[in-house]
């Protein structure tokens, strides 16, 4: 199948250095992203038990990350286009179907 993925959604996986190819699944890209932001959020975690960060703003850096993974919250397959997944070939079948 070949996905046609939304422009702003390109734009933020950009911003966590991941570019999808046409072939690549928008839940295998949701799963990679999900469990990068989890890594971060254990990361932070660690920070706060380790006492490297101090508990007064730490709710403060967890909802800043948050903000930095919008697409965790879209469903994946609302990533891309309206049109959504085609396997090649399938505009020349619906054109001979008339």
């Amino acid at each position: 199948m070949a996905y046609r993925y939304r422009a702003e959604v390109l734009e933020q996986l950009l911003l966590h250095g991941v570019r999808p190819t046409a072939e690549t699944a928008p839940e295998l890209v949701y799963d990679f992203i999900n469990d990068l932001y989890r890594y971060e959020l254990r990361r932070l975690r660690h920070a706060l038990v380790t006492g490297a960060i101090p508990k007064a703003g730490y709710y403060d850096r967890v909802v800043d990350l948050r903000r930095k993974y919008p697409l965790v919250s879209i469903k994946p397959h609302l990533w891309i286009a309206d049109d959504g997944p085609r396997r090649r070939g399938d505009a020349e079948i619906a054109e001979s179907d008339d």
